[in-house]
């Protein structure tokens, strides 16, 4: 059978070799969560909570084990792989939480004269095996948004972790099975998108794909999922603007992580910066400032803050698409520099909306710095995009920010901080181009059930 070797994105070397599910063992896969649903969803939602209470305990415990796999495996920084297991240690936190308080409601049926006399109320009920895809980028915690949430309404899932990051995965469903999940009520496939993923979304068993991802990849799914329930967290191109009378101090910083945080290889990474033009060139010579003191290397250096992208491929794209703005009469203001898989963090100006590093989601340590003279201009510029999953605002003024809550089509508006903000419990998701549903557990929960109404008549 086909082998698939992890490896060390930093030093390349091999991590682990797992076998590619094909077709059939991806069939196999999904019938096992089928047989072990029906015993799973009966089980007391008190059980299910104290199992995920106890993994998100377990994960606590072997933090420092996690972090380092991931920061290997995915190259993201230590001490962001350290943020991640604890964000996934309260993701299962929240989980059992949920799992405590998943509940329907009566209906008033009098209220129609047809239903009089009758008791009507409605039950809130897990769908079967949700397919899980989950992308290299937060290998445990992107995870944990979608096993823990499905887990908790008592849903048996199929996970397929990203293909160059599964070792975390793997490590976490041991855990699982620690801590008391059945036989069944979790399967792992491994593969690419083409091979074992086409599979587990045009299988007939799921009753839903769950996927982060791109949107290319979210258009085939929808393609061929059939009637399935399907939720996608799709890409972005994240704007902040920054006005005025916003504290630099604190604002340049957190922008700063927000670009260049696991070489920019997040969703939600800020790659559009409108800086109003009276504050631009302080905020922008704080910025380069900040940056060039930024830690490129080594993920497993603990003063490292960059560590290398996913691939050399994936670096060479972002080197291109640099080349390309500077071609079209961007400047570079700093960065641009790479060496295999390592790309600089790097900073442009005079960029224009059409480039590809601003209209695209460039997904790497690139940021563009945009100055602006109106409010409402930088609002129309960072809402030009056919993205719409987060933005943020810096501002004192309240006016503004409340305008930017309804003038702005995205998932989320973070006032006085970045398009990098994500609590684990509140809604997250896009519009348009950035997918379709939310997550945040409670909001997972209801994705993954359905409703069922019961009425009683008089006997």
């Amino acid at each position: 059978m086909e082998r698939l070797t992890v490896f060390d994105k930093h030093t390349g070397e091999a991590l682990g070799e797992l076998t590619v599910a094909d077709a059939a063992a991806v069939a196999a896969a999904t019938r096992r969560a089928r047989d072990a649903f029906p015993a799973w969803s009966a089980t007391p939602a008190h059980r299910r909570a104290t199992i995920l209470r106890a993994a998100s305990e377990s994960l606590t415990a072997h933090a420092d084990e996690l972090a380092r796999l991931i920061a290997r495996e995915s190259g993201k920084a230590l001490k962001y792989a350290s943020a991640e297991v604890a964000r996934a240690a309260e993701t299962f936190g929240f989980a059992a939480d949920e799992a405590r308080r998943i509940h329907g409601e009566t209906v008033p049926m009098d209220a129609s004269a047809a239903g009089e006399g009758r008791l009507g109320f409605w039950l809130r009920m897990p769908i079967g095996v949700v397919a899980a895809i989950t992308p290299f980028n937060f290998p445990l915690n992107l995870v944990a948004h979608k096993v823990a949430p499905a887990l908790a309404a008592g849903n048996a899932v199929v996970l397929k972790p990203a293909e160059r990051t599964p070792l975390t995965a793997v490590r976490l469903a041991a855990l699982l099975a620690e801590c008391g999940l059945p036989q069944g009520a979790l399967e792992l496939v491994h593969g690419d998108g083409p091979t074992t993923g086409e599979a587990l979304c045009s299988d007939p068993v799921p009753a839903m794909v769950s996927f982060t991802g791109s949107p290319a990849v979210g258009r085939r799914i929808l393609a061929i999922a059939g009637l399935k329930r399907v939720t996608l967290e799709l890409g972005n191109n994240s704007a902040t603007i920054v006005e005025p009378d916003a504290d630099i101090a604190k604002a340049v910083p957190r922008c700063v992580m927000s670009a260049f945080a696991n070489a920019g290889q997040v969703c939600l990474s800020l790659q559009r910066l409108y800086v109003h033009e009276r504050i631009a060139e302080a905020f922008t010579e704080r910025f380069l400032a900040t940056t060039s003191a930024l830690t490129v290397g080594n993920p497993l250096d603990p003063g490292c803050d960059v560590g290398p992208m996913i691939s050399v491929a994936a670096a060479e794209r972002a080197e291109a698409w640099v080349d390309e703005a500077l071609a079209r009469g961007a400047r570079r203001l700093g960065g641009g520099r790479r060496e295999g898989a390592l790309f600089w963090p790097t900073v442009l100006t005079d960029v224009q909306p059409a480039m590809k590093v601003m209209c695209q989601e460039v997904f790497a340590p690139v940021v563009s710095i945009v100055r602006y003279a109106r409010f409402e201009d930088a609002l129309d510029q960072a809402a030009d995009s056919e993205y719409g999953l987060q933005a943020g605002i810096y501002t004192r003024d309240l006016d503004k920010a409340l305008l930017a809550a309804r003038r702005l089509d995205v998932g989320g508006v973070m006032i006085n901080d970045t398009s990098i903000f994500r609590a684990d419990h509140m809604p997250y998701g896009g519009n348009r181009g950035s997918g379709l549903g939310r997550e945040g557990v409670r909001f997972a929960v209801e994705e993954m059930t359905s409703l069922r109404m019961v009425v009683i008549a008089p006997s």
